[in-house]
């Protein structure tokens, strides 16, 4: 466990960063925001101020996420207790593959979880309320985390590695697999088409729709990358299915102004949230 290998994990997260959110940034922000000006979520669009708030946020974000490899698996003494393998023979290329969706489905129970309770009155303003700043977020919002809050976001990494066996080549492709679709959740546009909802696998999967919709109304769609948890639990938005089908249904590039009574249910929720907060 050396300085170098800090700085280096610190390289590897930084880079996956800047390089998947600023090129996302870049297509749908800046050279065809016109283009799919259709699939855009909100018209409320963030200020250069909100921008250098989630970059602020994300370094410090990116230097937590840069320590836990360092800690568990740079450390002689912690490295051992984990399941990390070397060898694909050891477990075999099905189990190998496998281990892909097993990791999805943890994280996303995880993730659900740890998300309803960081909404907790208690604990929202602590952990949460920074990442909610961006009520229209964007691909920089991606890690945009109070630091309490990464530990918990984090805090999967050292679940995977001490419940299952895993590869290097396994936390690698996991952890990009799930900034890229981190980036889509926060993009701000819908990408899939208005048939893939309406599908057997469409319904149980969480779209860029749901996760911007948490953003603009605080409440629901705490899912990830499935609506398992949203809709067992009663906790997925009653209107998500209508909006997903009026923004994929678009046919002009034209970005509908948000109602009375959405702006009037955003800023409830953003002053119930912060008063709760208070109360405490």
């Amino acid at each position: 466990m050396t300085p170098e290998n800090f700085l280096k994990y610190i390289f590897d997260v930084g880079t996956r960063y800047f390089l998947i959110a600023g090129i996302a940034f870049l297509i749908f922000y800046v050279l065809f925001h016109e283009r799919f000006s259709g699939r855009r979520l909100q018209k409320k669009i963030p200020k250069i101020s909100d921008h250098k708030r989630d970059i602020f946020y994300s370094i410090i974000t990116i230097v937590i996420f840069g320590a836990l490899p360092v800690i568990f698996l740079e450390n002689d003494k912690m490295r051992p207790h984990t399941l990390l393998y070397q060898n694909i023979s050891d477990y075999g290329w099905v189990y190998f593959f496998l281990a892909f969706p097993l990791m999805l489905l943890i994280h996303d129970a995880y993730f659900y979880w740890t998300h309803r309770m960081m909404h907790h009155p208690k604990l929202f303003r602590l952990f949460h309320l920074i990442h909610h700043k961006s009520t229209s977020p964007t691909p920089w919002t991606a890690y945009s985390f109070h630091p309490l809050e990464a530990v918990i976001e984090t805090g999967i990494f050292v679940v995977i590695i001490f419940i299952m066996p895993v590869h290097q080549i396994h936390l690698a492709v996991f952890f990009t697999i799930v900034f890229v679709y981190n980036v889509y959740g926060h993009l701000g546009y819908e990408l899939f088409s208005a048939k893939f909802q309406k599908s057997k696998i469409g319904k149980w999967v969480s779209t860029g729709t749901a996760h911007n919709m948490h953003h603009q109304f605080f409440k629901g769609n705490y899912g990830l990358y499935f609506l398992f948890w949203d809709r067992w639990m009663g906790t997925l938005r009653p209107e998500y299915d209508e909006k997903f089908i009026h923004t994929t249904s678009k046919k002009e590039k034209i970005v509908t102004e948000k109602s009375m009574e959405e702006k009037v249910i955003e800023n409830d929720a953003l002053k119930n949230s912060t008063s709760n907060a208070d109360e405490q």
